[in-house]
């Protein structure tokens, strides 16, 4: 039950977090994507403090024998670059760049009630239905 309480309160204060910084808002991460354009930096101050906790709290957990709430690490085991992962690479980032929202925030703004979003979360869970009943089976 603590192992829930921990993840919940993580997710929604991952969730508050995109909301302050705008990751929530298309036109803001569209404005960031236009470099050519009327580029907006700001959110490459979001990704800089992303890294800037993440990064030192990965190397102290890869120093730790086990998670606080676990009773293992779940670390990823692949580490090649192959077509599936490349491609798929990709196609996040074309559809990030058409859409402006990517995943989390897409969830985090389905409070919002916005028919775009409802459209986008809605066409991700189709495309996730698609992949594990064609190709998920594989991996």
């Amino acid at each position: 039950m603590l192992q829930i309480i921990v993840a919940l309160l993580a997710g929604l204060v991952f969730g508050i977090g995109l909301i302050v910084s705008g990751m929530v808002n298309p036109a803001k991460v569209i404005g960031f994507l236009d470099v050519a354009g009327d580029w907006d930096p700001t959110l490459a101050l979001v990704m800089g403090g992303a890294l800037a906790v993440s990064i030192p709290c990965f190397r102290w957990a890869r120093g730790r024998e086990r998670p606080i709430w676990s009773s293992k690490f779940q670390w990823p085991s692949k580490q090649d670059l192959d077509a599936r992962l490349l491609s798929g690479a990709a196609i996040f980032g074309i559809g990030w760049g058409l859409a402006g929202i990517c995943p989390g925030p897409a969830i985090t703004a389905l409070n919002s009630g916005l028919l775009p979003v409802l459209l986008f979360v809605g066409a991700m869970l189709a495309g996730s239905a698609l992949y594990q009943f064609t190709l998920g089976r594989e991996g």
